[in-house]
């Protein structure tokens, strides 16, 4: 079995002031020997990895 790791959950608060505690996880995202370190949010129940399109630009762009 796995070893598990805890990670603390981060507040957020949206537009309207509503706030939130969600899983945040770092992360080291890599590509043509470049990477970045970024948060990535864990969510168990998904079936869908989105990666937002800035960050693409920025791994694509990274110097």
């Amino acid at each position: 079995m796995l070893e598990g790791k805890r990670f603390s959950f981060t507040e957020r608060r949206s537009n309207l002031g509503v706030s939130s505690n969600m899983p945040y996880l770092p992360l080291t995202l890599a590509y043509n020997k470049r990477s970045l370190q970024a948060l990535g949010l864990l969510d168990t129940g998904a079936s869908v990895n989105v990666l937002p399109y800035n960050v693409g630009l920025q791994l694509l762009s990274y110097v």
